[in-house]
């Protein structure tokens, strides 16, 4: 099978995360432990390769990504290294993808190029490894970054994930222009593995199997990296707040009033 050629945007902690993840299953074939599926189709972990990263911290920008993905703020250390990864992170616009709180901790490039010429570089960094599909993990509320991204995905022919909640598969005019192209889109955001909006979810749907009105439900994210430093800007997390209440929400046979759910950071 041919390897699923992967660009990264973001390489932060939940990116850290995930290649650590591949290094970690490719060293031990047979663990199955901490996966939903060791294949899909005739794919396995195995197959994911990255061949782009893209990044605005100037600790990240330039080196290799086997580095990077150790660089601070980041701190998961599942493995002491990851092996065949040569990729050099290239700067990517900052646009709205940096918030007040979190500047200090990211510490972006001082004197970025201009955005035009950063497209240009992006596209034929793109087109030059032969990446096939764009992952997405900007802090939340980068809706303007993400929409650039989105946009380079369609120009080059990749698929994306988006893994923030900004809404782009979930939007009806993005999501046809991606059907339009014949380009997969996935998301908007993701789950953590056991975190508190998939219990939330499974109470709320046992709830409802077994007959229980719910009257009112709040929940609440407690976490220490640098996505939680960016929703203290509590103008970042609009549609964060939509994303994981409609997860909640989604699982009960008559919605609550909006009044009456609150899912957000403590």
């Amino acid at each position: 099978m041919p390897k699923i050629n992967t660009g990264v945007i973001g390489v932060g902690n939940c990116f850290a995360g995930l290649i650590q993840g591949i290094e970690y299953y490719k060293r031990n074939k047979s663990e199955k432990i901490g996966l939903l599926h060791d294949k899909i189709g005739s794919y396995s972990i195995e197959d994911i390769t990255i061949t782009s990263a893209f990044d605005v911290s100037e600790s990240k920008v330039g080196k290799p990504l086997a580095e990077a993905i150790y660089a601070p703020p980041n701190c998961v250390n599942w493995v002491d290294s990851v092996s065949g990864c040569d990729v050099i992170v290239k700067e990517a616009p900052i646009l709205d993808g940096v918030g007040i709180y979190a500047e200090n901790a990211f510490k972006p490039i001082k004197h970025s190029k201009p955005t035009e010429q950063l497209k240009k570089e992006i596209i034929d960094e793109i087109e030059s490894t032969d990446t096939k599909v764009l992952i997405n993990y900007l802090p939340v509320g980068s809706q303007k970054a993400t929409e650039f991204w989105a946009t380079i995905a369609l120009e080059t022919g990749c698929a994306f994930i988006n893994c923030i909640p900004v809404f782009i598969a979930s939007h009806k005019e993005w999501a046809r222009k991606f059907e339009e192209k014949g380009l997969p889109i996935i998301g908007d955001d993701i789950k953590s593995q056991l975190g508190s909006t998939i219990i939330h979810r499974v109470l709320a749907k046992l709830c409802s199997d077994r007959g229980v009105a719910l009257d009112r439900t709040y929940q609440l994210n407690v976490g220490g990296n640098t996505d939680f430093l960016t929703m203290l800007e509590r103008a970042r997390l609009k549609s964060k707040k939509i994303s994981k209440t409609e997860a909640v929400q989604s699982q009960l046979e008559e919605k609550l009033n909006e009044t009456n759910v609150h899912i957000g950071p403590s």
